[in-house]
């Protein structure tokens, strides 16, 4: 009964074609472009990705985290280091990430390393969020087991802590930086024929190729 459901639910999309002719020799460029038509289109949280970690024993994970900076080094984002994805990373530094922009039928995948940013980096990033999400960092021993009511007491602490003064960068929060070495640009089609370009990293240069829907 489900999947004779699911299967009645269909749309046909539209987009923009994509062509290697047409396309940017970087693909952060190209990255760039569709981030900024996302934002025009007002698509919901544009920033929002989705990244996949491994553990030790080769369980992938999934989350969602806020893109914070575009740069041809890479996608920049923050965390707890000693949360899941932090320890998973510490262990195995490549991770997968993935935008899916419904709005503008876009999706584009991402596959790399993350490497830690500088401690000034993260601290000035830190610094200039608002006081109230910069005292939630500190509260929160991310992945970690506890409870609502502890962390409502642990938050009066630090907020009276606090209450005079700028809260201080944790040392176990700051940034990664993904630096890729293959980006996906998937566009959607209609019939289902949607239209997909990939950047691979080859040698210091980036190698395009258009692969089957």
């Amino acid at each position: 009964m489900i999947n004779e459901f699911l299967n009645t639910v269909r749309r046909d999309f539209e987009g923009q074609d994509l062509a290697i002719s047409k396309s940017p020799d970087q693909p952060v460029e190209l990255f760039e472009n569709w981030f900024e038509e996302a934002v025009e289109a007002q698509v919901l949280d544009p920033m929002a990705m989705n990244i996949a970690t491994v553990d030790a024993a080769g369980q992938p994970s999934l989350r969602v985290v806020y893109l914070k900076k575009i740069s041809e080094e890479g996608l920049t984002f923050f965390t707890d280091y000693d949360s899941q994805k932090g320890k998973e990373l510490a262990n195995n530094p490549h991770i997968a990430c993935n935008f899916f922009w419904v709005e503008i039928n876009r999706q584009v995948r991402v596959l790399g390393k993350a490497e830690k940013l500088s401690r000034e980096e993260s601290v000035n990033y830190f610094n200039s969020r608002p006081k109230e999400s910069r005292i939630s960092a500190i509260v929160s021993n991310q992945s970690h087991e506890t409870s609502f009511e502890d962390l409502a007491k642990r938050r009066k602490e630090i907020e009276e802590k606090y209450k005079d003064s700028e809260p201080v960068c944790p040392e176990n929060w700051g940034g990664y930086i993904i630096k890729a070495h293959r980006f996906e640009f998937w566009q959607g089609k209609p019939s289902r024929f949607h239209h997909r370009l990939v950047y691979d990293a080859i040698q210091g240069n980036w190698d395009k190729k258009i692969v089957a829907p």
